[in-house]
């Protein structure tokens, strides 16, 4: 699975647009604005949350489940648990 802020941040890591990912992924712009405003894991068509995943992974962004260790190389960034004070 996917998490919407996982998308954004995807993007955010190319530096690309929404329009930019529909392409790389042969999807429409408002495809990929619907799946960017999920709640929580991106909901949508498997099939094209498989192409947004495979144009994401193509481009060289490395999507790492919850509890997964990350087995590619490079610098990454990676959400975690914030501590309470």
């Amino acid at each position: 699975m996917i998490t919407a802020t996982q998308l954004r941040a995807a993007r955010a890591l190319l530096g690309i647009d929404q329009k930019r990912l529909a392409e790389l992924a042969g999807l429409s712009v408002p495809t990929i604005q619907r799946m960017e405003a999920s709640s929580g894991n991106v909901r949508g068509v498997v099939d094209s949350l498989t192409k947004v995943v495979g144009a994401l992974e193509q481009a060289g962004v490395e999507l790492i489940s919850e509890g997964a260790t990350s087995t590619a190389s490079g610098r990454g960034v990676r959400l975690k648990t914030p501590q309470t004070p």
